[in-house]
């Protein structure tokens, strides 16, 4: 490309030289997320992936599509942008594992105000890292300069996967029954959603940012750091469980929290009942709702509040299913079972 250059377009706010030098910096950090399956490099107009039909006899491709939302504030006031990659990875890599898929490939986009290679290819390292702790090959993506769309300092990331499951092992709760326990694979803190509420309890849009590099005792750490923790990846702790437990449902929780996500993979006619006293909620959430007045209810309504995944399983199959999760890393415990009731929903006790 050392012929391609545009004195005009630069003058009009877009440096297209600036692009080039940002894919030199990034391409490192994507090599380090090919698989087998890969084929081909950056720079062509499509990302390649060859399907090994090993173990799938009528496979279905399962599709996720997500963004970082506005956790990209906190990343732009502390000046910090190579973990809001893992989170983007997270929040669609997480939905497509829900239904018993194993991400095969992650595209990315960027769009941003001003493109500045090295805050690009620290982006993009993030995205990598994700797709790396996911087992998927990041195969493409797109780094848009719009000028006057954005300031010079903000950008906005999103991304998109697509994993792949046999058609008889899909996840689709149909032999959910009442006595079913419900595993918690534990958070690492807010993950990617209720920032617009975050920011406004401790005041981020304005004077209140000045807290995000004080160090908090309550939290052990800085409150920048708690927040800007990256969302846990489950997809290969989820794949080692699907393997030896008879997994009924995985919820992912995201924004809407309990109340929202947990009934999206309830049977119907089927209730979550949990136990609030066993679901270990970090230190931040009880910070978030003592300082922003917050009722409980619309905590478990908002944020994970310590769960960033569930997983209903049969109750004679629990205490496996959590030795399993643990020896792949997770911290998981069971938090409540599946009763009878007349519409699905969650009920906290």
């Amino acid at each position: 490309m050392e012929k391609s250059f545009s004195e005009s377009y630069k003058a009009a706010g877009v440096d297209i030289t600036a692009g080039y030098q940002a894919v030199e910096l990034m391409k490192q950090h994507v090599a380090r997320t090919m698989t087998a399956g890969a084929l081909g490099g950056l720079g062509g107009f499509g990302g390649m992936f060859e399907l090994d039909m090993t173990g799938l006899t009528r496979p279905v491709l399962v599709s996720g599509t997500d963004g970082v939302g506005t956790k990209l504030k906190l990343a732009f006031l502390m000046d910090k942008h190579d973990t809001v990659g893992i989170d983007c990875v997270a929040m669609c890599v997480n939905d497509v594992i829900t239904c018993g898929a194993k991400p095969l490939i992650f595209l990315d986009y960027i769009a941003c105000g001003k493109n500045v290679p090295e805050k690009i290819a620290s982006i993009v390292a993030g995205v990598a890292e994700g797709c790396v702790q996911a087992g998927a090959a990041l195969v493409g993506g797109e780094t848009a300069e719009m000028p006057g769309f954005y300031t010079e300092d903000e950008y906005d990331l999103a991304g998109f996967t697509v994993g792949v499951v046999d058609k008889a092992k899909i996840i689709d709760n149909t032999r959910m029954q009442p006595g079913d326990a419900i595993i918690a694979l534990a958070s690492s803190g807010v993950h990617s959603n209720g920032f617009s509420l975050v920011r406004r309890v401790f005041g981020l849009d304005s004077e209140g940012a000045k807290r995000l590099n004080v160090y908090s005792d309550e939290l052990g750490k800085t409150l920048g750091e708690a927040l800007l923790a990256p969302t846990k990846i489950y997809v290969k702790p989820a794949l080692a469980l699907l393997e030896k437990v008879d997994v009924r449902a995985l919820s992912h929780i995201t924004g809407g929290g309990f109340y929202e996500n947990i009934p999206r993979a309830l049977a119907d006619g089927c209730v979550a009942k949990i136990e609030k006293a066993a679901v270990r909620t970090p230190a931040l959430f009880d910070l978030l709702a003592r300082e922003g007045g917050i009722p409980e209810r619309d905590m478990f309504n908002t944020f994970n509040m310590g769960v960033g995944m569930a997983a209903v399983v049969p109750a004679d199959q629990a205490d496996e299913a959590v030795r399993i999760l643990k020896d792949a890393g997770e911290d998981a415990y069971i938090m409540g079972e599946i009763v009878k009731g007349e519409e699905k929903g969650v009920e906290l006790w």
